[in-house]
Formats: structure tokens, C-alpha cells, sequence
């Protein structure tokens, strides 16, 4: 069925929003996945501030010169859905391989584009072994907060022995 060229116009649109916002994108084969399935993903991917969308590849090619984004033509053949990752692509990619990992064989990833930079399938599963947005701010207060915490304990000790000196002092004193 052919597609009008008004409706042709807003999916290059819609895809163009979706790259304006998308830190990276994870391109997958979805061969075989049931409507519920792909909803079950989407459920899971707007936890993580993600989105799927299954695409036209020419105007998506279109929608990514437009962008600016490089464009893998090469995994771009046959059915394509596309992960979109907003603030946080390798939340999005490790919900994507774990979808991947519970319906073997009918979902499966062609590589994607982080940075401007394109990645293969075992280069997405990488990304997906980084820590999260919230993982990172995490480790970070952390690295903050410890030489802190090690500064006042120090100062308590310091505090702390300094009324023992003064008795120390007044019990020597008496004494004389």
C-alpha cells in the first residue's frame, strides 16, 4: 500500500522530534514479535525515558541526514525497529538486550548510533554494561562524600581528645 506524500512528510517529521531528543538509538530486526510483546517493550522503555518505533527505512534516512546523525545504510535492509535512548542510552540499551534475552530469536539487534559514532550489535551490548545516569551520580556523590566523611571523623577525634589533655593537665597539676 502506498503511503501518501503528506503522510510521508510527518513520519520524516515524527522521526526527526525523536532524533531532536535522543542521545542514541539502538536499530533492531523484529521478525516474528507479537503486538503485545512490542507493548510489553514500550512499557518498559518509557521507564527509562525511552521509546520504539518501528520505521520506513528511506525516510528514516531522510529524518537522519536532516538531523545531522550518521546514517548506517547497511542496517538499514528489511524490517527495522528503532530504540530511542533520551537521557540515559545505556538504560535504554540494557532494557532493549534484556527484551532481547526473553524472547530469543524473535527480536534481534542490527547496531545503533551513540554520540555520532556507529555501533555494532556487540558494541550496543557494551553500552549496555555501563551504568546508568543514576548509577553514576551515585558513585559520584559517593567519591565526594567519603574524603568528607574521613575529614570529620578526624576533627571528632581531635575534639573529642581534647577534654582528656585538659584533665590529663589539671590531674598533673593538682598532684604537684
Amino acid at each position: 500500500m502506498a503511503i501518501s506524500k503528506d503522510r510521508k512528510e510527518e513520519l520524516v517529521g515524527i522521526y526527526g522530534e525523536l532524533l531532536g531528543q535522543a542521545t542514541g538509538f539502538v536499530m533492531a530486526d523484529y521478525k516474528g514479535i507479537s503486538v503485545k510483546q512490542v507493548n510489553t517493550m514500550r512499557e518498559k522503555l518509557r521507564d527509562v525515558d525511552g521509546a520504539y518505533v518501528i520505521v520506513k527505512n528511506t525516510l528514516f534516512k531522510i529524518a537522519l541526514k536532516e538531523a545531522g546523525w550518521p546514517v548506517p545504510d547497511d542496517m538499514l535492509a528489511g524490517p527495522t525497529g528503532v530504540i530511542f535512548g533520551a537521557a540515559n542510552f545505556p538504560a535504554v540499551a540494557k532494557v532493549t538486550l534484556g527484551f532481547i534475552k526473553d524472547y530469543d530469536g524473535l527480536f534481534t539487534i542490527k547496531g545503533g548510533v551513540m554520540a555520532g559514532q556507529i555501533l555494532t550489535d556487540k558494541q550496543v551490548n557494551a553500552v549496555s554494561s555501563l551504568p546508568s545516569l543514576d548509577e553514576l551520580r551515585a558513585q559520584l556523590i559517593g567519591l565526594i562524600t567519603q574524603p568528607a566523611t574521613g575529614l570529620a571523623g578526624v576533627i571528632n577525634a581531635v575534639v573529642a581528645g581534647v577534654p582528656q589533655v585538659l584533665q590529663a593537665y589539671v590531674s598533673k597539676n593538682e598532684a604537684a
